[in-house]
């Protein structure tokens, strides 16, 4: 089963990865991070088939895939 770790302060919130996710699994939260940015969260981790397509796109290396 594959794991994804979002860094919250690092996410600048541009939206690429939810986009690049298959599944669409990823979306943007509404809290505010300490830089002033909505972070990508993930709505259901249990249907991610690890195929790490967000990490590789996310600009600010936010976003770590684990299998």
């Amino acid at each position: 089963m594959a794991m994804i770790k979002i860094d919250e302060q690092r996410c600048k919130g541009c939206g690429l990865c939810t986009i690049a996710c298959p599944h669409k699994l990823l979306s943007l939260c509404d809290k505010i991070n300490n830089q002033g940015y909505t972070p990508a969260r993930i709505s259901s981790a249990d249907k991610c088939t690890g195929c790490a397509l967000c990490g590789e796109i996310c600009p600010d290396v936010a976003i770590a895939v684990f299998k």
